[in-house]
């Protein structure tokens, strides 16, 4: 769960808002450190292959699937999800950049 501004953002919501678009393949959320809310919802998105989206596309997208706070403040397009050999996302190998140097792993 992300919490930003004191309002709980659940990913898997955030996620299959952001899988009905037709070129999104494969997508994570994540949350990273914010000044002002705590924290703020970042999508790591896989991209079908030979398609291209802007950050922009993919948080209008999530803009008329789910609500404004919900949405992500943030974009990375990256080439494959880490996955466990059982396949589940390690969020923890995509959240560890962003949270380096913290004591903690909330804001």
């Amino acid at each position: 769960m992300i919490i930003s501004g004191g309002e709980n953002i659940y990913p898997a919501e955030v996620e299959n808002a952001l899988y009905s678009h037709p070129d999104i393949g494969d997508v994570a959320v994540i949350g990273v450190p914010d000044e002002k809310w705590g924290e703020a919802v970042k999508a790591c998105v896989v991209l079908k292959e030979g398609k291209t989206l802007t950050e922009a596309d993919v948080i209008a997208h999530a803009r008329t699937q789910i609500a404004g706070y919900k949405c992500p403040k943030s974009v990375g397009f990256i080439p494959a999800l880490p996955r466990n050999p059982s396949g589940k996302i390690l969020r923890r190998e995509l959240r560890a950049p962003y949270w380096e140097g913290k004591d903690k792993a909330v804001n």
